[in-house]
């Protein structure tokens, strides 16, 4: 019930926040943090539920980016079009490169998901239908709603929340699911999870294509938002980065840790930007190393993990304090 309540207050206050906070810098960054939450999320389902750290989503991220200005750009329909055209592209190449890289472990597949991710950026660069190194870009202005072309951030904010919403429901379904079992015993010991007849190669397959189509979405509503799509936007390994810190900084393999952490990261790196202009660029690798570093030294669960074992430790009664406290004394 205490959970319940906790949640329904926080949902309130980011459904109010824009109303709260009416600057135009305010609500932009505030569709930011639901923008990238909705694409950590979809990492946190391969990346934190299956343990399989993925440093090349970003190829799915410029499916979906590119599907949308593609639309626009060579049919002049709206970017909605290519959403669904996307998520299919999306999914076909998680399948294609999961199907191999997924029997590696570790750094080995980590470092395969890098070698896909460039090779996908080589190639949209020296594609003339792709925009090449220029890219695509959507209309000027907007022709109708289904555009998706606003002036103000706070249609996009909205619009993120319902598919941020959808996002986690689906995790959530998911987690409870007996995929969502299969992950986390695969995430635990893959070598158990098989002995015990979890089909690990199966589930993680499926992982990693549901986790390709939602983290499209993202780069297409990503898209729509900035008007155009070039390969560094739209296939830098930064993006990749940041969904995998987000997820790591809130907490890997938690429903809202994605959340938490792109809530910290976005502003972070907004304000910092905003601070500095362009002379920040480099800044953002030294921020995104030194919150590696300290996460994994300090806090590998992610800050959800420590709030939990922090209200866990202060709902325990006096006579279970006293107890541990005397099994721990000398």
């Amino acid at each position: 019930m205490r959970r319940a309540i906790w949640i329904s207050v926080a949902l309130a206050l980011v459904i109010a926040y824009p109303l709260l906070f009416a600057t135009p810098f305010q609500q932009r960054l505030g569709a930011l943090v639901l923008l990238y939450a909705i694409a950590a999320s979809a990492w946190n389902i391969v990346g934190g539920y299956a343990g399989q750290v993925s440093v090349g989503h970003v190829v799915f991220f410029g499916c979906g980016a590119y599907a949308a200005m593609g639309a626009y750009h060579h049919f002049q329909l709206s970017p909605m079009v290519g959403i669904p055209a996307g998520i299919v592209f999306a999914v076909a190449i998680a399948a294609a490169i999961g199907t191999p890289t997924l029997r590696l472990s570790g750094h080995y597949f980590s470092m395969a998901t890098i070698a896909v991710a460039e090779l996908a950026r080589l190639i949209v660069i020296n594609t003339e239908y792709l925009g090449a190194a220029v890219g695509l870009s959507g209309p000027t202005v907007p022709r109708n709603v289904f555009d998706l072309s606003f002036i103000s951030a706070l249609p996009y904010y909205y619009l993120f929340l319902a598919i941020l919403i959808v996002t986690l429901l689906i995790t959530w379904w998911m987690t409870n699911s007996r995929m969502g079992f299969y992950l986390r015993a695969i995430r635990d010991s893959e070598r158990a999870a098989r002995s015990l007849g979890a089909p690990a190669s199966r589930t993680k397959l499926y992982a990693f294509m549901l986790s390709a189509g939602l983290t499209s979405v993202a780069g297409a509503l990503y898209a729509m938002m900035f008007g155009f799509v070039d390969p560094e936007s739209g296939l830098g390994i930064l993006i990749s980065v940041k969904m995998l810190i987000m997820a790591a900084l809130g907490g890997a393999g938690l429903l809202f840790g994605p959340l938490v952490g792109a809530a910290i990261l976005v502003p972070l790196e907004e304000i910092s930007n905003s601070w500095l202009g362009g002379k920040g660029a480099g800044l953002t690798f030294v921020l995104y190393g030194a919150i590696i570093v300290l996460i994994a030294r300090f806090q590998p669960g992610g800050i959800l993990e420590l709030v939990n074992r922090l209200l866990a430790r202060r709902a325990k009664t006096p006579t279970e304090n006293a107890a541990q406290g005397a099994t721990h004394a000398p």
